[in-house]
């Protein structure tokens, strides 16, 4: 051992050296694991857009071969759709809404497309046809939705077109507006408010009805 060094000083100094360099790492470490965590996350959203964008070409270019030539046929028989099955092309022109609908409602159909509500009714046929969508993707241009506005329903059997007659917010559990009178009736149903963050309170129910 060195003269004039005491065990008791190079232990005094090592326990002052860890306690000093241990504050300065943790704001480094914590530093890294958060931009490690940005990555992963911008990354993941990179691979759902990409992969929602994939797959409403495909979808597109899929029901673009068979849609029949003349539109508004509506008496052929067709298989049944399966779940997260194709149903075809919802459309709002003036808004810009442009979106594949899907048979379903789960999670993976709604981060792709929107959804026909199970138990609903279908193009070209009595009752009121439910269409479920994420208020921030697909369905946030509803917030300017409009009475009057044209939605086109384009399927295998052909176009459909349907005059929004009204707009409004319910609870989530008012399943009353997808009640069927009789009649062939459209109705769209998000979140809102559409820029909450978290689970949203409220539906949006934009209810249309078919022009003949």
């Amino acid at each position: 051992m060195a003269a004039g060094i005491s065990p008791d000083s190079s232990i005094l100094k090592m326990r002052i050296f860890i306690k000093t360099a241990l504050p300065k790492l943790v704001p480094l470490w914590t530093q890294r694991v958060l931009f490690a965590g940005g990555i992963l996350m911008l990354g993941y959203c990179g691979f759902v857009l990409l992969d929602t964008f994939i797959f409403q070409k495909r979808e597109n270019d899929a029901l673009a071969r068979f849609v029949p030539a003349q539109p508004g046929v509506s008496n052929l028989t067709l298989p049944a759709i399966g779940p997260d099955g194709l149903i075809g092309r919802i459309e709002v022109e003036r808004l810009g809404v442009s979106v594949v609908l899907l048979e379903g409602t789960s999670s993976k159909t709604l981060r792709r497309a929107v959804g026909h509500i199970a138990g609903t009714g279908l193009p070209g046929q009595p009752g009121n046809m439910g269409i479920a969508g994420h208020r921030d993707t697909f369905f946030r241009p509803l917030r300017n939705i409009q009475p009057d506005d044209i939605i086109t329903l384009t399927t295998l059997r052909g176009a459909y077109r349907y005059r929004v007659v009204s707009a409004k917010v319910v609870s989530p559990d008012n399943v009353a507006v997808l009640d069927s009178d009789g009649d062939e009736i459209l109705t769209l149903v998000t979140c809102y408010p559409f820029y909450f963050v978290g689970s949203a309170p409220g539906r949006f129910i934009v209810r249309a009805e078919r022009v003949i």
